[in-house]
C-alpha cells in the first residue's frame, strides 16, 4: 500500500474516532457536586475521613477536608485528580489561583474562583 494512502487512512481514522468521541459526550468534563467529589476522593484514598467538601461555582475544583488534612480534587479530563495538600505553592492568578506541588508527578493546577470565593478558598487552605 502506497504511503500517501496509509498516511490518509490513519490521520481520517484518527480524526473520525475524535469526532465520533465528542459527539456521543466523552470528551466532557467532570463536573464536581459535593456528593461526586466525596465519591471521587474517596476513590483516591479509601482511607482517608472526609470532614468538608467545598466545590468551587465552576464545578472543576473541590477543596476537600479531612481528619489529617485538606486536598485538592479537580477534573482533569471526564476523570479527576486529587492531592492532599502537602509541600506545595498557591500563586494568585486574574481567575482565582494556580496551585504548584513541590512533586514532579503532580502537575500544577488552576483554580478558577470569583472574588467571594477566592477569599474563603484562601482562608481555607491555609496552613493550621
Amino acid at each position: 500500500m502506497p504511503l500517501e494512502i496509509l498516511l490518509v487512512l490513519v490521520v481520517g481514522g484518527i480524526g473520525g474516532i475524535t469526532i465520533l468521541l465528542h459527539l456521543t459526550g466523552r470528551s466532557r468534563q467532570f463536573a464536581l457536586t459535593p456528593d461526586l467529589a466525596r465519591a471521587q476522593w474517596s476513590r483516591h484514598f479509601p482511607d482517608d475521613v472526609i470532614a468538608d467538601v467545598t466545590v468551587a461555582h465552576d464545578q472543576r475544583t473541590a477543596l476537600i477536608r479531612t481528619t489529617t488534612g485538606s486536598g485538592l480534587l479537580w477534573s482533569f479530563g471526564a476523570d479527576t485528580v486529587a492531592r492532599h495538600l502537602q509541600d506545595y505553592d498557591w500563586i494568585e492568578h486574574p481567575d482565582g489561583f494556580e496551585v504548584q506541588f513541590h512533586d514532579f508527578g503532580t502537575p500544577s493546577t488552576r483554580i478558577h474562583l470569583d472574588d467571594i470565593e477566592r477569599a474563603h478558598w484562601r482562608h481555607l487552605m491555609e496552613p493550621a
